[in-house]
């Protein structure tokens, strides 16, 4: 007998059940699906950055040389955010499974886009520093996971100061892009890579307890959204320890 079950009085979401009231079939049938979802878009936008660099290498420099000037870099930045609410808000469609994984997709190509600029640095050091940027991002992210999984905490209280840190964080980046004066060095790469953690942290913790059964787009979609940010500061990081950032 499930949450619901036991508390007729309680509100029922129409399309699922709130997976840590859910039976266990149910939730860890969320959890899988979530996790594959997950699978499926890294190997998406892992397959999307190898189509633009070996199938169409000549216009990838030509867009990079494009987006590499401040205010261009900052119209690309605006237009990502605009592209992400949109895909956000697509994949949290109560409605329509499609507008689900359209929202999905369309988020996955929207990061193979923004990463092409420091994918394009990496792969000048050499394709193994982009391979050891994304071994770490895998032990950092498998980690943090184990984390929530074994103490099975519940951190939704973080998600307002994770917001405001991560508005910082945007505040920090375009005045970077907009005054050119000051550089975005391993500090600051270090600390995003805390606050990717903590949002992976809060991310995983609502896969436990607060996605609803059939959300599995949505939260595949933050946490793809939290591995990325991950991933591109750690690349980063290692692109600045390289001697070439």
């Amino acid at each position: 007998m499930n949450y619901y079950e036991q508390n007729p009085y309680q509100p029922v979401y129409d399309k699922g059940f709130v997976a840590a009231m859910a039976d266990e079939d149910a939730r860890t049938t969320f959890i899988r699906r979530t996790y594959l979802h997950l699978g499926g878009a890294i190997a998406a936008f892992v397959g999307l950055e190898f189509l633009f660099f070996m199938v169409a290498g000549e216009a990838v420099g030509n867009l990079v040389r494009t987006m590499s000037g401040g205010w261009n870099w900052l119209l690309v930045l605006g237009a990502f955010m605009v592209v992400s609410w949109i895909a956000q808000s697509w994949a949290s469609s109560a409605t329509s499974l499609t507008t689900q994984y359209m929202g999905l997709g369309l988020f996955v190509v929207a990061e193979a886009v923004i990463f092409l600029p420091l994918l394009y640095v990496a792969r000048l050091i050499g394709d193994e520093t982009i391979l050891a940027a994304a071994l770490i991002t895998g032990i950092v992210f498998g980690g943090l996971t184990m984390i929530v999984f074994t103490t099975r905490a519940d951190l939704s209280s973080w998600g307002k100061y994770l917001w405001v840190g991560g508005l910082v964080a945007l505040g920090v980046i375009v005045a970077s892009i907009v005054t050119g004066g000051f550089g975005l060095g391993v500090i600051f790469s270090a600390c995003m890579i805390a606050l990717a953690s903590g949002y992976i942290l809060y991310d995983t913790s609502n896969v436990l307890h607060h996605y609803r059964t059939d959300q599995y787009v949505a939260a595949a979609l933050a946490l793809f959204a939290s591995v990325a940010i991950l991933f591109w500061y750690i690349l980063r990081f290692v692109i600045a320890f390289s001697g070439r950032d």
